[in-house]
């Protein structure tokens, strides 16, 4: 996969979709209560889960810190394995206080090499969440690489069938260099957000690649079984 294939992704989808102006929340604790609530599930059933704490007041730090964790577990269960979450949530706030004083001011303004290893140390806490609490909540330069990214990619021939998140992660981060750092987020939240939204339109477990922006430049391969196939 090279640079100049990943920005032309990149210029396709910004011309078909974008701007987008991802990540839907009001603060950037609720990004973060976002970022682990998705977690195995759809996002309009996170909406259902972020509403119900929005209506009982407690999406804040100090609220999720001070409520009980059945209640919690009761406001989030439209975005299912609510006690797992429920338990996740806490287990942030509790790092959110011992590590940085309960800031998240203080925890953004760590370096990006310190701050993404605490955080992958955290229960819960996979490479996509993590990155999506950095990019969208903390405004640092690193990519999101999810499921859409993966199949897509896969799919046009650019990776191979079973590519690693870090290896996808630092293939496309290194595309947009150079760059300033606020640059970078501008660009990495963008094509995440492109990606999702071609991703839910067209690239789901069944590729639906008629007219999807990116079904020219599908590889020859790929176009010619389609052709044979009539789609």
């Amino acid at each position: 996969m090279s640079s100049v294939e990943i920005r032309r992704l990149y210029r396709v989808l910004s011309r078909a979709y974008g701007p987008l102006h991802w990540w839907p929340a009001r603060t950037r604790f609720e990004v973060i209560v976002g970022a682990f609530l998705t977690q195995n599930t759809s996002w309009k059933n996170v909406e259902k889960a972020l509403r119900n704490l929005r209506n009982a007041q407690i999406l804040s730090v100090g609220s999720i810190r001070e409520t009980a964790i059945a209640d919690l577990e009761q406001l989030i269960r439209p975005s299912g394995y609510f006690r797992q979450k429920a338990l996740r949530l806490k287990t942030f706030v509790a790092y959110l206080d011992e590590h940085h004083g309960g800031s998240l001011k203080r925890m953004f303004s760590q370096p990006l090499h310190v701050l993404r290893p605490e955080l992958l140390n955290l229960n819960g806490v996979g490479p996509e969440t993590a990155d999506a609490i950095l990019l969208y909540a903390g405004k640092l330069p690193v990519f999101v690489v999810d499921a859409y990214t993966k199949r897509i990619l896969v799919r046009h021939g650019m990776v191979h069938a079973h590519p690693q998140y870090e290896e996808l992660r630092s293939q496309v981060e290194d595309a947009f260099l150079p760059a300033t750092p606020a640059e970078l987020v501008d660009h990495f939240n963008e094509f995440h957000a492109l990606i999702v939204e071609v991703g839910k339109r067209h690239c789901g477990t069944v590729a639906k690649c008629q007219g999807c922006p990116l079904e020219s430049l599908l590889p020859a391969s790929v176009a010619l079984r389609k052709l044979q196939a009539g789609t």
